[in-house]
């Protein structure tokens, strides 16, 4: 539905920026003009809305900034990796935003769409609708706890010196920058972090588990190229060597 939502976003803008004739009305009906201009994130209205330079999809300003806090970004809709520093205010957005008018979903009153989300906030009618709307109900009933003692799985400990907060790549890089002749035995802090890891186990060689027992992870979620493998390998190789 987001994916659409954005479609439909995307087609209208095209639209918009060609010469229209008379007053420039859209040609959609009024009651999709909401929905044309709705952030494919939060599903409402856009506030404050920035653009992706290489895909050029729309989000609200807000929405967007968790996704620009990662190292390498991914864009929240078609998930194409987008430079930070190449997302933008979109000042054309905002002009159809204050220039546009939509009925209000609980009155009916049109309102300017900038306007829409503090509306929407004091409108009696939508309020009474949200207060009538059914509360969710599980189709299956269960017993079962909810867990309350989830382990962290994004980062880890390293083993060897305790720093903290390293994602596995991370994880890698630090134990073979800094732990590369360190004899001892350590447990896996990836591996016991998971349902089936085994906390008391120590691997012999902690840097080469970590290359091969993790491999795949490694490779799916982080971008590197096959230049860095190869130092990796070959950091691993003189680790041996040198042992």
């Amino acid at each position: 539905m987001a994916m659409f939502r954005s479609f439909v976003s995307a087609s209208t803008q095209l639209r918009q920026q060609q010469p229209s004739n008379g007053a420039g009305s859209l040609a959609a009906p009024a009651e999709s003009i909401e929905s044309q201009f709705s952030c494919p994130i939060c599903l409402e209205v856009y506030y404050k809305p920035v653009s992706i330079g290489s895909c050029a999809h729309t989000f609200c300003g807000e929405c967007l900034h968790p996704c620009l806090q990662v190292t390498s970004p991914l864009c929240p809709l078609c998930r194409v990796p987008f430079d930070p520093k190449k997302v933008e205010r979109s000042s054309s957005v905002e002009k159809q935003l204050a220039s546009y008018k939509a009925p209000c979903r609980g009155c009916s009153k049109k309102v300017a769409l900038v306007k829409m989300r503090s509306h929407i906030a004091s409108c009696s009618k939508v309020q009474e609708q949200i207060a009538n709307c059914p509360k969710f109900v599980p189709v299956v009933p269960t017993s079962q706890p909810i867990p309350s003692n989830i382990p962290n799985r994004s980062t880890f400990v390293c083993p060897f010196c305790g720093a903290r907060n390293l994602d596995q790549q991370q994880l890698v890089k630090h134990c073979i920058d800094n732990h590369r002749n360190d004899p001892n035995k350590v447990v896996c802090p990836v591996c016991s972090a998971m349902p089936w890891g085994d906390p008391s186990y120590k691997s012999s060689n902690f840097l080469q588990h970590l290359l091969h027992r993790h491999k795949f992870s490694y490779d799916t979620f982080v971008d590197y190229s096959i230049d860095e493998e190869a130092a990796l390998q070959t950091a691993l190789a003189l680790s041996l060597a040198e042992n």
